[in-house]
């Protein structure tokens, strides 16, 4: 890679309505992944990265119970590891969800896996599995959310079973260097939380190791909410130093502190979100010490597939930096 930046995954809700299957939606607009079509779809856009040459890793997700019936096919319940419903907000309404019988587990894992084979088939260089942020890996991960009695629940090993069950199946799939997973260990997005989150990454970064996969991409632990930074002492480094290949850390990053986080051996790669999309040329006005343009808010989760999404200015408007 020409440097140590990426671009962190975001929630996109500008397409026609990353996900595995129709049950696996909750926000309007979200692309899919799931038919041949969807395939035919994504070739143009990953053809177009690629043409600049960048790298496209095609994120893959499942709400779970981050959804309602109207988001639904046939309007059925939403689907999750519990019954336990999320509280509805003056944003978003949400469903009581369907706990997941034990032999339906198997056919979510094989959703991902038939995802991930679609995305290599759009021509994107691997997929990352969306493992944090309060959706249904995490759902069956952290001990506030996971109550069931089965393989699936109960103890550390139990509640990891789904993902690594997942990276098993995505990784013979494609090929392990096709692979990353995203996790937020101690993160509490959408009523997911765990009573003991150092525990949880430390156990994911560690039983990685039997699958060789790309990289494990975490949350640093100041990011325990959507949009909110809190000072800690907990960090990611045990699990950095647990994982054996390739780390990103993600989190409301500086300039400064992804430059330490690199020179102190805490992370190989940073992830910049909010930055890298107010500033298509972030690596560069990095390397120049350049001003950033200031990212708009109220634009983040809207429709419009231009303003707030590509019309945030180069340097130098109008040309490439490729």
């Amino acid at each position: 890679m020409l440097n140590r930046i990426v671009l962190a995954p975001l929630t996109r809700q500008r397409s026609y309505g990353n996900v595995p299957q129709p049950h696996a939606a909750f926000y309007p607009e979200t692309p899919g992944i799931w038919t041949k079509e969807h395939v035919e779809a994504w070739k143009p856009i990953v053809d177009g990265v690629h043409a600049k040459g960048g790298i496209f890793f095609c994120q893959i997700w499942h709400v779970g119970r981050v959804s309602n019936t109207g988001f639904q096919p046939n309007g059925q319940p939403p689907i999750s590891c519990t019954d336990k419903g999320l509280t509805s907000d003056d944003i978003m309404t949400f469903s009581p969800p369907r706990r997941l019988a034990t032999d339906e587990i198997p056919g979510i894992v094989d959703d991902f896996r038939t995802a991930a084979r679609n995305a290599i088939d759009a021509g994107f260089d691997g997929v990352e599995i969306h493992g944090a942020n309060g959706y249904l890996i995490d759902q069956f991960l952290k001990d506030q959310v996971n109550d069931r009695t089965d393989q699936y629940g109960g103890s550390l090993e139990n509640r990891c079973r789904f993902a690594l069950e997942i990276v098993e199946a995505v990784s013979n799939e494609v090929g392990p260097g096709r692979v990353g997973i995203r996790f937020s260990p101690f993160a509490s997005y959408m009523g997911c939380g765990d009573s003991s989150p150092e525990l949880l990454g430390l156990y994911l970064a560690q039983a990685l190791n039997k699958y060789g996969i790309a990289y494990c991409h975490m949350v640093e632990p100041r990011m325990k909410l959507a949009d909110q930074r809190f000072e800690t002492l907990q960090s990611l480094v045990p699990m950095r130093k647990a994982f054996k290949g390739t780390f990103i850390s993600a989190g409301g990053f500086s300039k400064e502190e992804g430059n330490r986080a690199v020179d102190e051996d805490h992370s190989d790669l940073v992830a910049f979100g909010r930055l890298f999309l107010a500033n298509p040329d972030l690596p560069r006005r990095f390397e120049l010490g350049a001003a950033l343009n200031k990212y708009d808010r109220t634009t983040f989760y809207t429709l419009d597939p231009v303003v707030g999404y590509t019309d945030y200015p180069f340097l130098e408007e109008g040309k490439s930096l490729g």
